[in-house]
């Protein structure tokens, strides 16, 4: 049972961990102005008042709207609002989608090592929004987190909590909403079939290409245009060497012009792939579901030609499940636990600025690609532990399911106790 100074210690030190929190994200450079919510918002009005969506660029930038017909759609509601309503609902649902994704991998740790879960939930939140791929996503007014939060949403929909049947039928609908508003995660659809989970992917297949019919629905020349022109013109998104881009592709253009970098990006990307089939497989024999899920996250990032910074956020689960191996390590649990934090220290460094794109030496490849270093590093290193408690990957409605258990950042532990009662409770735009 918890003493009033216990409480009161872990109020103090949450409140301090929160203000430090604060004052380095006012301080640190790198602040974007949210500049890619100024593209949504340009671009819906532009969209509105002359029926093209497409031709709109961003005023003094050469950057326009990427995404598909049906992402824009879904913002669409920004033309009833002022520009300052419009960042501040965009803020507030990208903290509520971090909430929820903090709350589905974080607090199952706590209550498994019967932690203090609000003060892990609070510890855990200021690693977080340390990171840079999250500060990135919040300054840039991304929707990167709100993705995530859709794929793990199905996830989450085969925990017990979800038997209902009713429930169950859903899961799916998340990724195909995700992959309909961004393409990138179209490959959880892939890890829906490699896992064996056949109702949801056929959910989340029909889920995309359902949204995908809204927009030929409410847009159709607009539609065929994004489909059969400017999905494939690259010279929208942005320069492949760019610093922010931390994809094998961006590493590869980094290394030299005269290298064949498309031959090297597609050997490259099917390794990946090969790699990441390997361990999902593996995962999914295990019942590991966060490791699965963590593994398709880090694939997307590595095999898509362009990933800014910002969407490295699908790296979050991965640096949970290693906080979370490292701290049931027995022996050499110091080691890890410098591993993590320093991998906290890099991610939040915002190193890869520190080179120019057109640099060809070590440097470059080490620390202006770091985080293409790290997510590598992460598919290959990713602790795939059995979880017999876990619901089976291979789920589908009507089966039984245990309580999924997830992970903790290393720093986000507090004294052992018993557990509390379950009741308590500019870059471009891309």
């Amino acid at each position: 049972m918890l003493t009033r100074g216990t409480t009161t210690a872990r109020i103090a030190v949450l409140a301090a961990c929160i203000l430090a929190t604060a004052l380095v994200l006012a301080v640190i450079p790198g602040h974007r102005g949210w500049f890619d919510a100024g593209v949504y918002y340009g671009a819906v009005h532009h969209w509105a008042d002359t029926g093209r969506l497409y031709d709109y660029v961003r005023p003094g930038t050469g950057y326009g709207f990427t995404y598909p017909p049906f992402a824009a759609v879904c913002m669409l509601p920004m033309r009833l609002l002022g520009w300052h309503p419009a960042v501040a609902v965009g803020v507030a649902l990208s903290a509520a989608a971090t909430a929820l994704l903090l709350y589905w991998t974080v607090d199952p740790i706590a209550r498994r090592r019967g932690w203090c879960r609000w003060y892990a939930f609070g510890l855990a939140a200021c690693l977080c929004g340390l990171t840079n791929p999250v500060r990135d996503t919040f300054s840039f007014g991304q929707v990167n987190l709100l993705l995530v939060a859709l794929v793990f949403v199905d996830r989450e929909l085969t925990n017990r909590q979800f038997t209902d049947r009713r429930w169950q039928l859903l899961a799916g609908v998340g990724t195909g909403l995700a992959a309909a508003i961004k393409l990138t995660p179209a490959l959880f659809i892939v890890h829906l079939l490699l896992t064996g989970r056949w109702r949801a992917a056929a959910t989340a297949t029909g889920t995309a290409l359902g949204a995908t019919g809204v927009g030929f629905l409410v847009a159709p020349e607009v539609s065929r245009r994004f489909w059969t022109a400017t999905l494939w013109d690259t010279d929208r998104v942005g320069d492949f060497a760019n610093m922010s881009n931390q994809s094998l592709q961006g590493l590869i253009a980094r290394l030299g012009p005269q290298l064949p970098g498309r031959v090297l990006w597609v050997a490259a990307a099917l390794a990946v792939v090969a790699v990441w089939v390997h361990r999902l497989r593996r995962a999914a024999a295990a019942r590991d579901s966060l490791a699965a899920y963590s593994l398709t996250g880090i694939a997307c990032c590595l095999v898509s030609p362009i990933t800014w910074v910002h969407h490295l956020v699908w790296m979050l689960p991965a640096l949970v499940v290693l906080a979370d191996a490292a701290l049931g390590r027995p022996r050499r649990r110091g080691g890890w636990l410098a591993l993590c934090w320093l991998l906290q220290l890099l991610l939040s460094s915002g190193m890869v600025w520190l080179w120019r794109p057109d640099g060809r030496d070590l440097g470059t490849l080490l620390g202006g690609s770091a985080y293409t270093l790290i997510t590598l590093g992460l598919l290959l290193a990713v602790p795939i532990r059995p979880r017999p408690d876990e619901p089976g990957t291979p789920q589908e409605p009507g089966q039984s399911a245990e309580p999924a258990t997830a992970a903790l950042p290393a720093t986000a532990a507090g004294p052992a106790r018993s557990p509390e009662p379950l009741g308590k409770h500019p870059a471009p735009v891309g």
